[in-house]
């Protein structure tokens, strides 16, 4: 952002660059054709010494040159002023040579215009002044007749002064727009940090760009927002933390009963054959079992929840797991394949929770996929990952359910029926045990039948 913006500041600013130049020499332009118009009206040109002087300057009338604030001396060929009416900036009756060549070699430094002309038959200057206005003395003058040294000595020194301002000119032209990009694109840098800062979680993340302008309210609004967004943050997780504790408290207050009522109604179903009391137990099952998953799912949330890893090998460990999962697999008449490296491979792993992850995968392929299904196991390494593939081949899981499959409560049996779907926590249990090893538990979607499920464990 901040190299194509100030990139872009610094393009403005080169057009700004080439239409000063322009704009430079149009000024002299225009002010050489303005300084021809108004020449014309000017008193200087109204009142010139051609248009006054005559043979004998006793017969000059110098009346109009003093009416309109100028004056007229009168200079003979000895050097002696011998009229004078009006403006005199000569101060003196007789003049040397010397005075007089420097009265005419410094005429031009002096804030008046001098027209003087020398009338041969009366032998005599006629000196005609006005105190100047403004004078602007600047003049390109070319003779073609000048020395070809000097010429390019003049054209020389006048190409460097051009070079020289031109440089000037883009140097403060580049610096200026560096000043003015920095100026814009430093406080969008700290508020495109603050954003993603909140963006990554930060929200504590503030702007503070000590400006006063524009950017001082967008930084007063962004820090209003990450404030708000802090407080809803907060304000949900003490929610959602409360909802844990909770559903936490009442499981386990709710375990006990249950767990009573199961063993009273199984001891009365072996004393009666009533149907409603093998309802009765089935249900009280179901509700346990139920309340036993939603105990750990509440458990494993609550920050206190922590596994207790031990330095195991995993290729074992699985072997065992899938041993433990045979009997289970044979009884429903499903078929198996493991594929389980010999070598050890050592990762820190909680057995006893790790084992929850195969079993609930087993549990929710038997209960969703008919009699005959093969159920794989494989077991690879990846970039120091421990990889294990749990595949079955057989009725998936419906592509509306993929993205969602890992939440709790969801089920692949819409209907709830609790004679073909479990409680919908199996999955997600399995996940969360899965990140709490600092792997993870996908549903890789291949396009093949049935589900491909994939679980990563670190390699210590």
């Amino acid at each position: 952002m901040k190299s194509k913006l100030s990139s872009q500041i610094l393009r403005n600013f080169w057009v700004i660059f080439l239409l000063t130049i322009l704009a430079t020499v149009l000024a002299f332009v225009l002010l050489s054709v303005v300084s021809r118009f108004i020449s014309g009206s000017l008193v200087k040109s109204r009142f010139s010494a051609s248009e006054i002087i005559k043979e004998d300057y006793r017969q000059i009338d110098a009346s109009a040159v003093v009416e309109n604030g100028g004056g007229v001396q009168i200079v003979d060929k000895e050097y002696r002023v011998v009229y004078s009416h009006g403006v005199d900036t000569i101060g003196k009756d007789q003049l040397t040579i010397q005075d007089f060549t420097t009265f005419l070699t410094e005429s031009k430094s002096k804030p008046y215009h001098y027209d003087i002309i020398y009338q041969p038959k009366g032998e005599f200057w006629l000196i005609v002044t006005f105190p100047t206005s403004i004078r602007l003395d600047f003049k390109l003058v070319h003779n073609k007749d000048a020395s070809t040294g000097d010429f390019k000595q003049a054209a020389g020194a006048i190409a460097f002064v051009v070079l020289s301002y031109l440089l000037i000119l883009a140097l403060f032209t580049f610096i200026y727009s560096r000043i003015t990009a920095a100026r814009i694109t430093v406080p969008l840098k700290k508020l495109c940090d603050g954003t993603r800062l909140l963006r990554e979680g930060d929200y504590s993340a503030r702007v503070d760009l000590r400006l006063k302008n524009e950017f001082a309210e967008l930084q007063n609004t962004f820090n209003e927002m990450a404030a708000r967004i802090e407080y809803e943050i907060a304000l949900r997780q003490k929610s959602e933390e409360d909802r844990r504790r909770l559903i936490l408290d009442i499981s386990h207050d709710l375990k006990n009963p249950l767990s009573s009522i199961q063993g009273y109604a199984e001891m009365l179903c072996q004393k009666s054959e009533s149907p409603e009391l093998t309802v009765i137990h089935q249900n009280s099952q179901r509700a346990n079992r139920l309340l036993n998953e939603l105990f750990e799912l509440s458990k494993m949330d609550s920050p206190d929840f922590a596994l207790k890893p031990v330095k195991t090998d995993i290729c074992e460990t699985l072997r065992q797991i899938c041993a433990e999962i045979v009997p289970q697999l044979e009884s429903t008449n499903f078929k198996y394949e493991f594929n389980i490296p010999e070598d050890s491979i050592y990762v820190m792993l909680d057995t006893g929770h790790f084992g929850r992850i195969i079993q609930n995968l087993t549990d929710n392929a038997v209960r969703y996929n008919p009699k005959g299904t093969t159920i794989s196991v494989s077991l690879t390494v990846q970039n120091k990952t421990v990889v294990i593939y749990f595949n079955d081949d057989g009725v998936g899981i419906p592509s509306h359910l993929v993205h969602d499959i890992f939440k709790p409560f969801v089920r692949v049996d819409d209907s709830r029926n609790s004679q073909t779907g479990g409680s919908g926590l199996g999955l997600s249990i399995a996940k969360k045990i899965s990140q709490a090893h600092g792997g993870n538990l996908i549903l890789c979607e291949d396009g093949n039948k049935g589900c491909n499920f994939k679980i990563t464990i670190p390699i210590i």
